[in-house]
Parts: structure tokens; C-alpha cells; sequence
């Protein structure tokens, strides 16, 4: 039997990650699953074939449905490529751009990524998903909306100014890819791994400190002292990934803070051990005041979907 509660497919497809969400009128979640079908993991391409395992049952319930998606599924080495737009955008801009796939369970819109173009002090930067995060994110805390930094921590973490209810600039960091290269192929990464890696909160924040320190050096020029400090006696070799994602870590806030700009509200997001990281790292600069969520994307999703007219399509 066919019924009509479901009114749109939202999906947030990443480079590692597929999760879903099937949506009512008002956007509450009727269904979610989550799959490690991501966009580098789907064999040989199959994209249709991983959408139509994901949603068949869904749409033989509720019938052909519009969908939408964020995330590296837009890439060159996703299903269909989705151009970027240009700083600033909000809900509406994303919506006009949308790249459309016709699927045998209705049509598929694909969120486009948002390209920062270089000049004025900046370089050009690129993401895709963050967007639709942090527009969830504002639909979630409208206070965040006229002035504040949104921080997506991750393999490459993202800093998000927004501006009256606009993404308006970002700047990226290869912060977790940083620490995986230099933990797992470099020397830094060799006593934790002759020792047995444990996490040492003591470490993590005395790297902090250490990067926040360094001034103008940058947290760069105390990378060796992941390996110097446990030689010297001072940290244990099973610390010494912790020390360094501490220094890590640090050296992206200095850097953040370094040029004395006016701090704006500013709220994390994203996985919550990674998210309590970050929290405790703000914390050695003197910013405690920091909100998180622990996930925007499903929120983005429906505001974009709303704004394009997707759930008047059907």
C-alpha cells in the first residue's frame, strides 16, 4: 500500500559516508540509515545502483519522491558534477543552481559546492557539504545568523564566516589530513606506534599551549618537538600523538587568531568527540563561550529543498 506522509529523500554523501533521511511536510524524520557507501567506496561507479539498494523501499512505500543531496556525490568523481557558486551564498543562491538526475525513484538534485574566489587578502577555496551544514546550522540558531563563525572540524576543517544570514567567506585547514600523513608516514608517528598509542588529555593540551606560544615561528617550527620532548624525558612515547594533535590543533587556532580580528559568536560542528577537541583547545585561548551541534546537514538539506520548490514538484 502506497501512503503520502514522506514528502522528500535528503541525503548527505560524502567521501566515506552515505547517510539518509526520509522527510515529512514539516521535515521530521520518518526513516534514517546510514551505509559506508561513499563516494570512494561505490564499486566501479555504481552510483544509481547504491541510490536504488538505499531508497527502493522507501518509494515502493510512499511512491516516486524528489530527493536531495550535499556532499562529494557533486564532484567530478560523483554521480554528476555540480558547478560551484560564489561567496556569499544563502539557501536561495544554492537552490537556483541545482544539477538534476532522473532516477527511477523520482528526481535527484544535487546541492552545487561554493567556490571563494581569491583577491582582497584571500585565497580561492573550495568546499562541498559544508555548505549545507551550516545553513542548517543558522536554521537551527538564527542568533548565529548577522555575525558568527561556524567551525567544521575535520580531515580538512573549515572556518565559516557568516554575514547576515550568508555565507560569506570560509578558509580551510588540513588539519586532520595533516595529522594522519605525519602520525603514519613520518617520524613523529613512530614511538606511539612502538609503544601503544593512549590518549593523554595532558599532552593534547600542552601541545596546544605550545603551538598557541610559538608567535610568529607558527606552530610549524615545533613539529620536531613530538619526538624531542618524549627523548628528552618529557612526554611518554605514548603521548606523543596526542602532543601532536594538540600542536595541530593549536597552530590552526593561532594562525586563526593571529591577525587580532574581532572575535564573533562562534559555534562548532560536527562529530562530538571531535567537536569536545576543539572546545578544549578554544579554551586555552580564552574562548569558552562556544556552542555545538552535532550535525546540520539534514537541516540544510530541507531549508535548500524548500527554497528550490522541491516538495511542491511531486
Amino acid at each position: 500500500m502506497v501512503t503520502t506522509d514522506a514528502r522528500l529523500i535528503a541525503l548527505d554523501w560524502g567521501t566515506s559516508a552515505l547517510r539518509a533521511w526520509l522527510l515529512d511536510a514539516d521535515g521530521a524524520v520518518l526513516d534514517e540509515r546510514a551505509t559506508k557507501q561513499g563516494v570512494m567506496q561505490v564499486t566501479d561507479g555504481d552510483f544509481a545502483g547504491t541510490y536504488d539498494t538505499l531508497v527502493s523501499d522507501w518509494t515502493a512505500a510512499h511512491g516516486p519522491l524528489p530527493a536531495l543531496a550535499c556532499g562529494m556525490i557533486g564532484s567530478r568523481g560523483g554521480w554528476a558534477e555540480a558547478a560551484y557558486v560564489d561567496t556569499p551564498a544563502d539557501p536561495a543562491t544554492l537552490a537556483e543552481q541545482l544539477t538534476e538526475i532522473t532516477t527511477d525513484h523520482g528526481p535527484l538534485s544535487i546541492v552545487p559546492g561554493v567556490m571563494q574566489r581569491g583577491g582582497d587578502g584571500r585565497l580561492a577555496d573550495v568546499m562541498r557539504g559544508e555548505e549545507t551544514q551550516v545553513l542548517g546550522a543558522l536554521a537551527s540558531r538564527p542568533e548565529l545568523a548577522e555575525d558568527s563563525w561556524l567551525v567544521l572540524p575535520g580531515t580538512h576543517a573549515k572556518w565559516v564566516a557568516v554575514r547576515d544570514g550568508r555565507l560569506s567567506s570560509f578558509t580551510t585547514y588540513m588539519t586532520g589530513e595533516l595529522y594522519a600523513v605525519l602520525s603514519e608516514h613520518s617520524i613523529l608517528g613512530r614511538p606511539a606506534a612502538e609503544a601503544g598509542d593512549s590518549q593523554d588529555d595532558e599532552a593534547f593540551t600542552l601541545g596546544i599551549t605550545t603551538a598557541r606560544d610559538t608567535g610568529d615561528a607558527g606552530g610549524v617550527s615545533a613539529l620536531f618537538s613530538a619526538r624531542s620532548r618524549m627523548l628528552a624525558g618529557e612526554l611518554a612515547a605514548g603521548a606523543t600523538l596526542s602532543y601532536l594533535s594538540g600542536l595541530l590543533i593549536g597552530e590552526e587556532l593561532r594562525s586563526v587568531f593571529a591577525t587580532g580580528q574581532t572575535r564573533p559568536a562562534l559555534c562548532l560542528i560536527g562529530d562530538e568527540a571531535l567537536c569536545v577537541r576543539y572546545r578544549a583547545a578554544l579554551a586555552c585561548f580564552d574562548l569558552a563561550d562556544v556552542t555545538t551541534l552535532a550535525d546540520a546537514a539534514r537541516l540544510g538539506l530541507w531549508q535548500i529543498a524548500c527554497a528550490a520548490g522541491l516538495l511542491d514538484k511531486d
